[in-house]
């Protein structure tokens, strides 16, 4: 990752945070495809590329691997289900060792298809039902933070703040990267609601509580406490 997500010092006051913006590239299907992805790219410091189960393909894993290179943006492997009709959003009730094999096989080609545009992958972020299962199942979560430490031990792992899959980078001995979402809800478990989800005054009281942890300064215990939460925010 970039060091936008790390802490530096000024001389002549409080620290200040910088915050790796990240974003999902990768995504489109098809000939058709008009997606964003190289304005987007311009925007942020960060692109978990899509690795061709839940979407994307081996020509837009290059191209777009290629393009952050060229813009100096860190390129994450963004695995999910092989489940392109649902996105990679539906529950497939995958066993721990299933996804292990998936995960690992994913980064693996994308750290390929990136190789040969001479750019380097240098964080794993999974992607929807996979990513929201792992922040809450610890067996799952180990297996995932052991299948990306066996393709490559200097990887980052990116997940929601305070979540067992953090937890298992840790375990694992890989660099453990919170994150948080600038346009999702959270459910009372902490885990991102999918877009068309009947929004609740309470999920928007949980994303702004979120937020507000990391979004200032230093101010007293309280928000000590709480800064831990986030080095990475994700846009949609």
């Amino acid at each position: 990752m970039k060091q936008t997500a790390l802490q530096t010092e000024t001389r002549s006051g409080p620290p200040l945070f910088q915050i790796d913006l990240n974003a999902d590239l990768g995504e489109g299907t098809g000939p058709w495809d008009r997606s964003p992805d190289p304005q987007v790219l311009r925007l942020v410091s960060s692109a978990s590329i899509a690795c061709g189960a839940h979407a994307g393909d081996p020509a837009r894993m290059r191209r777009t691997a290629a393009e952050a290179a060229r813009l100096g943006v860190a390129i994450g492997a963004h695995p999910g289900y092989p489940d392109r009709e649902g996105f990679g959003r539906r529950e497939l009730h995958a066993t721990p060792a299933q996804v292990a094999a998936q995960v690992a096989d994913q980064v693996g080609a994308l750290i390929g298809y990136a190789a040969t545009e001479g750019a380097r992958v240098r964080y794993v972020k999974p992607h929807g039902a996979m990513y929201n299962r792992a922040a809450r199942e610890p067996e799952l979560a180990r297996a995932i933070a052991e299948a990306v430490r066996s393709v490559d031990a200097s990887l980052a792992l990116l997940g929601l703040g305070g979540s067992a899959l953090l937890d298992a980078a840790d375990q694992a001995g890989l660099r453990a990267v919170p994150e948080a979402f600038l346009d999702r809800n959270y459910a009372l478990d902490g885990s991102t609601v999918p877009p068309g989800t009947a929004v609740t005054s309470r999920m928007r009281r949980r994303r702004c509580r979120r937020l507000r942890a990391w979004s200032g300064p230093p101010r007293g215990a309280r928000w000590r406490a709480a800064r831990p939460r986030a080095r990475s925010t994700t846009a949609h």
